[in-house]
């Protein structure tokens, strides 16, 4: 990463009865390739009166992605899904024109300890894509491409990149890519990547001209071609990114699209409550008041 331009640090964001690392959307960048949302959850400890509860809540034009380091959540959404997030498997929910879903503590260890620690990403969709009928995939551990070259491990998460590409069903060009080292190693794949890439460091540094960077922070480069480091002992970052959209891409609340109309429309549909309903969950989140 030896050309960055920008350094984002997380700021906490309260998600309900959960605090937050946000990472994207940021001030002074929206966006990173079609990346345009990033929560860093935890490391946090729940006790057994504590759970992770968010409500059935509804999404327009973005594919929701939920990766977990440790923890377990129950994805329930409207198409019929019901299906426990473990950590390495990938949840990838595309909400096109329009999907509600909840996240919740699974009832097996809603009286246990659970340590909760993940990251939680949205990718917004191609234009010609906001209004796609939804989709939803989970792709357990082993389905995701994974690799070593010496003391690095990689893992392509989603997309395509480094000569291999991810069986999540992405709609656009890009990549995450997770990389692990056990040693200090100098790490040059900027050839083999496009568009826009951020540096996120979950663990341990990364050196880069002349500086070093820790954890909770992205670095964000001018041009993806050019990303050389050196990766510290012990450390985990992602890389994430591809190629930029056209279109500028709008948010208000869980809502995503390049056109305002369709997401005051939705605005309205949730607060009429005429979104299709998980079965069996009656619960919701309003949409939020502003002061």
């Amino acid at each position: 990463m030896s050309n960055i331009q920008l350094i984002i640090e997380e700021r906490a964001a309260d998600i309900g009865n959960f605090m937050v690392g946000r990472l994207l959307p940021f001030r002074k960048k929206r966006m990173v390739g079609p990346f345009i949302y990033i929560d860093h959850m935890g490391p946090v400890k729940l006790n057994e009166r504590q759970n992770f509860d968010v409500l059935p809540h509804p999404h327009i034009g973005l594919s929701t992605l939920t990766f977990l380091f440790e923890g377990s959540i129950m994805h329930r959404d409207t198409l019929g899904n019901e299906v426990e997030i473990k950590p390495g498997a990938v949840n990838w929910m595309t909400a096109g024109k329009g999907i509600v879903h909840s996240e919740r503590t699974p009832e097996y260890l809603r009286e246990s300890e659970l340590f909760m620690h993940g990251l939680q990403i949205w990718v917004a969709l191609p234009k010609h894509l906001e209004q796609m009928e939804p989709e939803f995939y989970h792709i357990e551990e082993e389905g995701i491409p994974a690799w070593s070259d010496g003391d690095v491990d990689f893992k392509l998460v989603a997309g395509e990149a480094l000569g291999r590409k991810s069986s999540v069903p992405v709609y656009s060009k890009l990549f995450m890519i997770e990389i692990k080292s056990k040693s200090e190693q100098v790490v040059s794949i900027g050839d083999q990547l496009y568009g826009e890439s951020g540096l996120y460091i979950l663990e341990g540094s990364i050196k880069s001209g002349g500086h070093e960077y820790g954890p909770k922070q992205i670095l964000v480069a001018k041009d993806s071609t050019l990303c050389e480091f050196t990766i510290s002992a012990n450390s985990t970052i992602y890389i994430f990114g591809g190629e930029a959209f056209p279109e500028e891409r709008f948010i208000d609340w869980n809502f995503v699209s390049s056109d305002k109309a369709l997401i005051e429309e939705a605005k309205q549909k949730w607060k009429e409550q005429t979104f299709d309903k998980i079965e069996g969950d009656d619960e919701y989140i309003p949409y939020p008041t502003r002061r």
